[in-house]
């Protein structure tokens, strides 16, 4: 299976040149690869959601990771990241007023997932094969849980939110976007 956002991005370090490589491999021998139904692999859509000024993220404490974290969610067949991006942030943040930054990928990452339960469903060891895109919301918008997935959503500054994040493979992901998200201020 061709995806084309994948194919056309340009990498903007060795990691995400390696995980480029692996996402068009594993899509290249997977047709279903934008469905959890790829057990060890498949696509997911994630947002950086930063307020007008670009100095605050909006994060999530998710039930799973007992964690805060980024929004976004696997692409369950649709292969439109921007869409699915747009729609988890919303749906996990009760945003609505929440636009896309550009139409650009953020950033590119292989995310190792280890096995947990969900619905009370065992899910295996997989990879989120995961696109970020930068969103721009207005930080006096009403926020909401959403119990089934989170139990917080709260504004950060962009400068202190890593002294919440308590899952140390995901600080790299995170200061790279932070790193990227501030070169690309208005």
């Amino acid at each position: 299976m061709r995806v084309p956002i994948v194919e056309q991005y340009l990498p903007k370090t060795d990691q995400e040149a390696i995980d480029k490589h692996v996402m068009l491999a594993v899509a290249k021998h997977h047709e279903n690869v934008f469905y959890r139904s790829c057990l060890h692999a498949h696509f997911t859509s994630s947002a950086f959601v930063v307020n007008e000024t670009y100095d605050k993220i909006l994060f999530a404490h998710h039930n799973i990771y007992q964690a805060w974290g980024w929004l976004g969610g696997h692409n369950d067949g649709d292969e439109n990241f921007m869409h699915v991006a747009l729609k988890e942030a919303r749906e996990e943040s009760g945003l609505i007023n929440v636009r896309p930054h550009s139409s650009d990928v953020l950033t590119l990452d292989v995310i190792f997932v280890e096995n947990h339960r969900k619905n009370g469903n065992y899910v295996p060891d997989h990879l989120h094969l995961n696109l970020a895109f930068l969103l721009v919301a207005d930080e006096q918008d009403a926020l909401r849980v959403k119990p089934d997935e989170n139990s917080g959503v709260r504004w950060f500054a962009i400068d202190e939110v890593l002294t919440h994040v308590d899952e140390p493979r995901m600080m790299a992901v995170y200061e790279k976007a932070f790193a990227e998200i501030k070169r690309q201020r208005p």
